[in-house]
């Protein structure tokens, strides 16, 4: 009799696997696209991990391939934020400090925002406009309170892009909850 009791639990334990696993599944595909924190692979074919088409004359300049639409553009690797506006029109663009962990291209949408908080440095920021989530690590930009945008530490996990204050006052203008943030090389 044990051993039918032991089998009927696993073939419970199973079935209860099962019907998680199928109802994570079903949760997952209600997410609107882009509020996930990852990249939406779907969403835009130019955000890959190539790095995006730049006019060597004019390096401000906005990035070929960069997606459609109103949209926030960062550069991992130019550490350049441009805010393009509705007709693809650029209305501000500025250099930043990223954070120690930086977001995979792709395009997502701004998740949540804070008008003043602690950094994962433990300095104050206001501004925060938070977009993607890389192993446990929440990545969004903001301006330190005292104006300062330090090098990161490199052996501390820290998400927080770094603008000026005036940058972040123009990102929190612009970057409100949806708006979408598309993250290139």
């Amino acid at each position: 009799m044990a051993g039918s009791s032991s089998g009927i639990v696993a073939g419970l334990t199973a079935v209860a696997v099962a019907a998680v696993g199928f109802l994570a599944h079903q949760a997952q595909g209600t997410v609107p696209p882009g509020l996930g924190g990852r990249p939406d692979p779907s969403a835009s074919p130019t955000a890959s991990a190539t790095k995006a088409p730049r006019d060597k004359r004019r390096p401000t300049a906005l990035p070929g391939g960069s997606g459609t639409g109103e949209r926030v553009v960062y550069s991992v690797d130019d550490d350049r934020v441009w805010l393009v506006g509705p007709g693809n029109r650029v209305e501000n663009t500025f250099k930043v400090m990223p954070g120690s962990v930086d977001p995979l291209p792709g395009t997502y949408a701004v998740t949540s925002r804070a008008g003043a908080v602690t950094g994962t440095d433990g300095v104050p920021v206001e501004h925060v406009v938070r977009f993607a989530t890389v192993d446990d690590t929440v990545i969004g930009f903001s301006a330190a309170v005292d104006g300062t945008t330090p090098t990161p530490d490199p052996a501390v996990r820290t998400g927080g892009i770094r603008e000026s204050r005036a940058d972040g006052e123009a990102m929190w203008m612009f970057a409100t909850i949806g708006q979408k943030v598309v993250v290139i090389r």
